[in-house]
């Protein structure tokens, strides 16, 4: 991992995990040429999912805000896995995929996925910037409140 990458997480507080293993059959992550594709990432501490229900119903935006920062702690734990611990690898996050369980009502995705944006760009800086899509759904597994996937470049 780069100093500065490393630097940055100890800024921030934050110690990456081991990358969680898979819940069902898939692979956690997929390196395809100079793509890494990271599978759906969970609000999980502990190898539990720690922020789960339904925006809009009894999870309101902050915490909805910290499950998404823990997908993308969960998200930065992967890449660190699939690049042999070196985050540095990482060019570009291309795109970050946000689901968040809400009600019907609820219209601010946008709000809560932006927990893991300022997290991936806060630890990557400007390779930490991405396109994104923020969308509802009715449940993701095991009432995990937010689940997000990210398509990265990285380097050889």
């Amino acid at each position: 991992m780069s100093n500065e990458i490393a630097a940055r997480l100890m800024e921030m507080g934050i110690t990456l995990p081991e990358a969680a293993a898979p819940a069902a059959n898939y692979v956690p992550y997929v390196i395809n040429g100079n793509m890494l594709h990271i599978s759906g990432q969970l609000p999980l501490e502990g190898g539990k999912v720690v922020v789960s229900g339904h925006l809009g119903r009894n999870v309101d935006v902050p915490a909805g805000q910290r499950a998404a920062e823990l997908c993308a702690i969960n998200i930065l734990a992967q890449a660190k896995a699939a690049l042999g611990g070196d985050l540095g690898r990482i060019k570009r996050v291309v795109k970050l995929n946000g689901f968040v369980s809400s009600t019907p009502e609820f219209v601010e995705q946008h709000l809560v996925i932006n927990g893991a944006s300022n997290l991936i760009a806060g630890v990557l800086g400007e390779a930490g910037k991405h396109a994104r899509a923020a969308v509802g759904m009715a449940a993701l597994p095991l009432n995990a409140a937010v689940e997000i996937d990210a398509l990265m470049e990285i380097a050889s």
